[in-house]
């Protein structure tokens, strides 16, 4: 494994910010496999796996999944990968995730290229969280249990008190870049993607 090789990018900013759709981009743009533990996790629970019973009710809630639950499923994911080429969507979330992940990704001689903070008004995230539940239901597709704006507004106090002492830990790498998340996707994608092709 060649370290030139290796891109590991990792998505920070509250639910609603768009790092699922923006990640999906770069990945096909970029030759990076995306990997978000919201989807993994949603994955268990749709095939009601017994991991999937256990986390349904924290997602449900808009609670935070255990951290070990959370580190075991990323090793399992990205442990095999040769050259390790990633963009993290939604982990980690918390200073233990962040510590595991960095020793992990120093295992593999992977070090974090950049880490891409989006940052969206309050009010704006709520807005857009429930109208992805409204657009869903009006199409006749299942509504996520955290699509409502009750739980988006506890995910979100969740998120200030638990995720963003992480952006303190990537700013102490030098690898933390600010980008505006307000506007259109293409606005905001040609934001990120200036960061990204900077970042080796």
């Amino acid at each position: 494994m060649t370290q030139a090789t290796n891109q590991v990018v990792i998505f920070l900013g509250p639910p609603g910010a768009g790092k699922g759709t923006q990640a999906e981009r770069l990945a096909a743009a970029y030759g990076l496999t995306k990997v978000s533990t919201g989807d993994i996790l949603r994955d268990h629970v749709a095939r009601e796996t017994a991991l999937g019973q256990q986390v349904a009710p924290i997602l449900a809630a808009g609670q935070l999944v255990p951290d070990d639950i959370l580190v075991a499923l990323i090793r399992d994911r990205i442990c095999t990968m040769e050259p390790v080429r990633i963009i993290f969507d939604g982990f980690p979330r918390t200073q233990a995730q962040a510590n595991a992940l960095d020793l992990l990704l120093e295992e593999l001689g992977a070090p974090v290229s950049a880490a891409v903070l989006l940052e969206v008004p309050d009010e704006e995230l709520i807005g857009r969280i429930v109208e992805r539940g409204r657009q869903a239901a009006a199409a006749g597709e299942p509504v996520r249990s955290d699509d409502t704006e009750e739980v988006a507004r506890r995910r979100q106090e969740v998120y200030r008190q638990e995720t963003a002492p992480l952006i303190e830990h990537y700013q102490r790498t030098g690898r933390l870049t600010e980008v505006d998340g307000t506007g259109t996707m293409d606005e905001v994608y040609a934001r990120i993607e200036q960061v990204i092709s900077t970042a080796r």
